[in-house]
């Protein structure tokens, strides 16, 4: 199993995840007493409610009390007026406690994942991870109001249960009696009812990530015409939903159900016993109508405690998946070191590493030892596969080394503060990521204190200046989800605008041209000389023509070197890049050079 699995880090026990649903509830305890003395009052006032039916019939009814007729329904306006403002203060409390509790939550949740490395994202699935911080989190802030409604109803079955013994102790009993077969659906259904609601959460966490990832990719479906595949692919998530769903209804109803029919007989066996005893004169209709308002009124909080626990079988639900990954001994954040990235880079140093894939059957980088010296421009070739992406990606630490050191200007890049050591290497690949916000905003990205003269600057040694100009906004136009709105070369250079604002000490093109035509590359091109001036560079390109004038090209095979050095050495004396050479200017190539470039990469 992956150290990342997230499917595999439930199973916390109940003690533990109401431990840590209480702790964030623990700073607002003053405003929680608060609402639990209010829930006190609700659970009184509700037992008051009862009571005074017995002197509204005996005193108003059959006495025919004059003054009985003012009072008692002055004292049922209060106890209903106060019952009312108890029960405010507890749901707005509780209410907005939550959602103070669900921000944090929120907060950490989404702290924690960007603090995650690059591998822990290769092997979640995005929409698993929005289920987390957007749902899961959600079902936790009703944890607590849910267990102040579970206190709130306990109070109110008290106080109801001491009207019902005042005022009839004999019919009481009896009566009382069925209120431990009350439990057992509680007790039954809320195990019955986590279990579904862990499975639900499970599968709502598939649905949204086939989802994100169909609407993501909808221009490669609609490509391939795929959607009707798509389409029974989300079918088949959400029929799982449909089948839980039934399952949860189905133990939730029950529960209910049996509940009211044990209720049912109860009351139903008061009605005929109390009644033979108001006939028969031994009880008064005040004393009965109070007995039985009471008693129909009992059952009411027994089955809101019934909901309750739904709710927080469903809270503890969603607490071990968020708390699972919270407080995960597996899944960490990523660590650097303390020591600052200090400019100019004098010398970046590869030696002898080795660095493999978690589902790669051969090493990805094999004993490769590589020295570049500060202001060179080192262009890195070879065919698809042989590890270049792989190498500089272990540059700003987007991977370590399974063996094997990096060193920049003499210190081991594990040693570097992490945020310090990113900050001075950008990268410029051919995937040019952008958010959907300004286009200000996106060049002047991950900066502080950034004027729009800077913003402009950049723009303009990037080639984008005039472009951005002809847009209707300018450099207020919203680029889109993704840069949507805007073409590819366009998009490649605002992050080549981004990059030269930056002002890197260490430039990462991952292949920066590779996705443009020939038109948009030239622009594109001129763009990349200015960023890569007077600076230390690694070019990984798919065009030899783009890095013919490198200081030194290092050719790559299967995660190795097997060449370095300048264009007219390399054009001599290596066969691969003879044979990479051969094919980018030639326009026919044998089946035979195609089966060699494979088996290179």
């Amino acid at each position: 199993m992956s150290q990342y699995d997230l499917k595999n880090i439930e199973n916390l026990g109940n003690r533990h995840l109401l431990k840590r649903c209480v702790a964030y509830f623990w700073p607002y305890r003053w405003r929680i007493l608060v609402a639990f003395l209010s829930a006190i009052v609700v659970s009184g006032t509700t037992g008051a409610t009862a009571y005074l039916v017995k002197p509204a019939m005996d005193d108003i009814f059959v006495k025919g009390d004059k003054d009985a007729l003012i009072l008692i329904p002055l004292a049922y306006f209060c106890v209903i007026t106060l019952k009312n403002i108890a029960r405010f203060t507890q749901t707005y409390i509780m209410n907005v406690t939550g959602f103070k509790v669900l921000h944090q939550l929120r907060s950490e949740l989404f702290s924690k994942l960007m603090t995650l490395s690059i591998r822990f994202f290769e092997e979640s699935r995005v929409g698993m991870l929005m289920s987390r911080v957007l749902g899961d989190v959600n079902g936790i802030r009703q944890s607590v109001p849910a267990m102040i409604m579970v206190i709130r109803e306990f109070f109110t079955c008290i106080g109801l249960i001491g009207v019902v013994i005042y005022q009839d102790w004999k019919m009481a009993i009896i009566a009382l009696l069925v209120l431990p077969m009350l439990c057992y659906p509680v007790i039954l259904f809320g195990k019955r009812l986590r279990k579904i609601g862990r499975k639900l959460q499970v599968q709502a966490a598939d649905i949204n990530s086939v989802a994100e990832e169909c609407l993501s990719n909808i221009r490669l479906i609609k490509a391939f015409h795929a959607e009707r595949d798509e389409i029974k692919s989300f079918s088949k998530e959400s029929s799982g939903i449909l089948r839980l769903s039934k399952k949860q209804v189905l133990a939730s109803e029950l529960s209910s159900r049996i509940m009211e029919m044990v209720g049912g007989v109860a009351v139903s066996f008061v009605l005929w016993y109390g009644g033979s005893r108001v006939l028969s004169g031994e009880s008064t209709p005040g004393t009965f109508f109070s007995f039985v308002a009471a008693l129909i009124m009992l059952y009411e909080p027994i089955k809101k405690i019934n909901d309750a626990n739904k709710t927080i079988q469903r809270s503890l639900a969603s607490g071990e998946r968020v708390f699972g990954l919270l407080d995960s001994e597996t899944i960490l954040p990523e660590e650097g070191g303390d020591t600052p990235f200090e400019t100019p880079l004098k010398s970046l140093e590869i030696e002898n590493i080795s660095f493999s894939y978690p589902t790669g059957s051969e090493p990805a980088i094999k004993e490769l030892t590589l020295h570049v010296r500060g202001g060179e421009r080192v262009a890195i070739v070879g065919p698809s596969g042989s590890g270049k992406t792989t190498l500089v990606n272990l540059l700003p630490r987007f991977y370590d080394a399974d063996e094997g050191t990096i060193h920049i200007n003499g210190v081991n890049v594990e040693d570097f503060d992490l945020g310090s050591l990113r900050r001075n290497i950008g990268m410029v690949s051919q995937d040019a990521m952008l958010f959907n916000t300004t286009i200000r905003a996106n060049i002047a990205y991950g900066q502080d204190d950034i004027t729009d003269e800077q913003v402009q600057a950049a723009a303009k040694a990037a080639y984008a200046h005039e472009f951005i100009e002809g847009l209707p906004a300018g450099y207020d136009t919203v680029c889109g989800v993704r840069g949507v709105k805007l073409s590819g070369g366009q998009k490649q250079r605002l992050t080549i605008a981004r990059a030269l604002l930056k002002n890197p000490a260490l430039l990462i093109l991952d292949e920066a041209t590779s996705a443009l035509d020939t038109q948009a590359e030239r622009i594109v091109q001129k763009a990349l000389d200015n960023l890569m001036e007077s600076r230390t560079s690694i070019v990984i390109a798919h065009r030899l023509s783009t890095v013919l004038n490198a200081d030194k090209i290092v050719v790559m095979s299967k995660g190795e070197v097997v060449a370095t050095g300048r264009h007219e050495e390399l054009i001599e004396s290596c066969s691969l890049y003879q044979t990479l050479h051969r094919l980018q200017f030639q326009t026919e190539f044998t089946e035979e050079e195609a089966r060699d470039m494979e088996h290179e990469g």
